[in-house]
């Protein structure tokens, strides 16, 4: 079986030796992503981690569509959280992306994220 990696316009650069994503046996594995706005390059949001939320979930799509899937067909997501007291605010924003039938999903406390984000999400998909 063979791999590609995939690196995606419109979305932020990855800031470190990683791709957007990679596909192999049928699957997409895309990178996490923070709350950075693809444009500057700069975090967005603030303090407010629906903020985050929203613009990494944001972030994570536009991977997915690049490398040829869709948040319709992830399989699994982990959501990285600084503080687990957002726990709730990261869910209701994480609920208007997975509406139906939402996916898989493993939520973990961690000491820090890149560029002092609060939240970080990846994801696997059916290519």
């Amino acid at each position: 079986m063979s791999r590609r990696a995939i690196r995606v316009d419109g979305a932020p650069p990855a800031i470190g030796p990683y791709s957007h994503a990679a596909i192999g046996a049928g699957l997409v594995f895309a990178s996490g992503q923070i709350a950075l706005d693809p444009a500057t390059n700069e975090m967005v949001g603030g303090d407010d981690v629906a903020a985050q939320a929203r613009r990494a979930l944001e972030n994570l799509r536009v991977v997915l569509d690049g490398a040829g899937s869709g948040l319709d067909r992830v399989l699994r997501t982990t959501v990285y959280l600084v503080d687990m007291a957002d726990f709730a605010a990261v869910n209701a924003v994480y609920a208007e992306f997975f509406p139906d039938e939402p996916p898989a999903r493993a939520c973990v406390a961690v000491r820090g994220l890149p560029k002092g984000a609060k939240v970080e999400l990846d994801a696997i998909a059916l290519a």
